[in-house]
């Protein structure tokens, strides 16, 4: 088992070698990525590869995204530090911890209860506050605390869930993943009043979104 100070060594060069590099330039994003302590969001069978550069199972048939598309996504966001944002597939509840160093207020909401628990219980033990989980269908979002500065889906849709985009505060912006098993692509939305402008940033592969407004496993099944 590594050391704190080699985890941190680790780190370190996680955020030179596979995001810096790649072009990702937030301070704010890269200080997030060095003062989060991915391995603490990993089983511990996979520990010593927690800031390997590629996506980790972390149970109930879930990942944790590769470090590059964290920074990414959470890059596309463009916060500014007052927002209060949602994200949709809590997981291992690494992409929130992210979340909490660039928003003022971070709703996640998982699927999995177990998975909810056990990320719950990792960001308390950090001492991270700003963050609330819920367990449910984050596909239709959370109307209850929108409009939302930003809104950040971890797993694949269909095509861009309606709630989400009514969800979002004007100037907010939506980054998630569109496309099925066969391909996906990265996408970035922005409100500006009625009107939506969407980006295509790149080419990726997510598990799917289930839920009312995301796929259903016979769908999912009959593309591959």
């Amino acid at each position: 088992m590594s050391t704190d100070w080699e985890f941190k060594k680790e780190r370190e060069a996680m955020v030179q070698e596979q995001i810096a590099s790649r072009g990702i330039h937030s301070r704010k994003v890269l200080e997030a990525m060095r003062s989060v302590p991915r391995h603490m969001f990993v089983p511990r069978e996979y520990q010593s590869m927690a800031y390997a550069d590629g996506p980790l199972p972390i149970g109930d048939g879930q990942t944790i995204s590769q470090p590059y598309i964290v920074a990414l996504m959470s890059e596309q966001l463009e916060l500014r530090g007052d927002e209060t944002v949602l994200e949709v597939g809590t997981g291992s509840g690494y992409q929130a911890a992210i979340l909490a160093q660039l928003a003022c207020q971070v709703h996640t909401i998982e699927r999995h209860a177990s998975l909810a628990e056990r990320a719950r219980a990792v960001l308390a033990s950090m001492g991270i506050m700003n963050v609330t989980v819920h367990v449910g269908d984050g596909s239709g979002g959370l109307p209850q605390y929108a409009p939302f500065g930003g809104i950040l889906v971890t797993a694949a849709a269909p095509d861009i869930p309606k709630p989400l985009l009514e969800q979002l505060a004007d100037g907010g912006r939506l980054v998630l993943p569109v496309g099925g098993s066969l391909g996906q692509v990265l996408e970035t939305w922005q409100r500006q009043g009625s009107h939506y402008d969407r980006e295509a940033v790149l080419p990726v592969a997510f598990v799917p979104l289930r839920g009312a407004h995301g796929w259903g496993d016979d769908h999912w099944r009959r593309e591959e």
